[in-house]
């Protein structure tokens, strides 16, 4: 099984998904879009978030390359526009020094 971090920077997707779901991060609110895609995670941290929307994204992923007549090409954009947003909270919070606690566990761990 691959680390988080790894499966985020392996993820290629076509250049008008991917430049769509960049651009859409700019706008991306948390509160509203996360409910919206994954209506039972308010509590989670970030990478729990994270390893539900790539899988959400690989269920999408699969239905666009197997023509699939449900696929929604928004719905994609939508959860590839929230996976964008959230790994880069999560890489963000990854790169600063981290405060440890009494037991020496990182406070921010996921």
């Amino acid at each position: 099984m691959q680390d988080l971090r790894t499966r985020l920077t392996k993820l290629h997707r076509p250049r008008l998904l991917a430049r769509t779901a960049r651009i859409g991060a700019d706008d991306y609110i948390r509160q509203r879009d996360l409910k919206r895609l994954l209506p039972s995670t308010p509590s989670q941290g970030t990478g729990a978030i994270l390893m539900q929307l790539l899988d959400l994204e690989a269920t999408q992923e699969r239905g666009r390359l197997g023509q699939n007549p449900g696929y929604s090409f928004a719905r994609h954009v939508a959860v590839l526009t929230a996976l964008s947003a959230e790994s880069r909270l999560y890489l963000a919070s990854r790169s600063q020094p981290s405060r440890a606690t009494k037991n020496g566990a990182p406070q921010d761990a996921v």
